[in-house]
């Protein structure tokens, strides 16, 4: 596998919604937004094989202390293959020794941070309002 992962806020509009359709991530109806949000990020980790983007994910921080990550996709065809590691790995380069490292994780993606480390924090609860229909 060719694959490149880096800090780097140089998407397309194109490259970035198809990912987000495949992973049937709702913001993918909002493409205007969604590569305003992305590009607006403290940062961003892209995954490319051979050039092509099969994952991206961000990070909205204070820069000091706190680090929430929001959005991580690896195309369906790259999962399980160590895509997500090593953009997680790539983020803790910058944010590994934040006090508050934060996500908000569902279905087959719980196992894959908890073996990253994360871990519910004490009696906390996922809270939101949220306009999306995928969780």
């Amino acid at each position: 596998m060719d694959l490149e992962v880096s800090f780097d806020k140089r998407i397309e509009e194109l490259e970035v919604i198809n990912l987000y359709k495949a992973n049937s991530w709702s913001s993918a109806e909002k493409p205007k937004e969604l590569l305003a949000a992305l590009k607006n990020s403290h940062s961003l980790v892209t995954a490319r094989e051979g050039g092509v983007l099969i994952g991206i994910g961000n990070a909205i921080s204070d820069g000091h202390l706190v680090v929430y990550y929001p959005h991580m996709l690896v195309h369906p065809d790259f999962h399980g293959k160590g895509v997500g590691r090593k953009m997680m790995e790539t983020f803790r380069l910058k944010y590994g020794n934040f006090h508050q490292q934060m996500l908000t994780a569902d279905g087959e993606a719980i196992e894959f941070y908890k073996s990253l480390g994360f871990e519910r924090a004490g009696q906390t609860a996922p809270m939101w309002i949220y306009a999306g229909t995928e969780h």
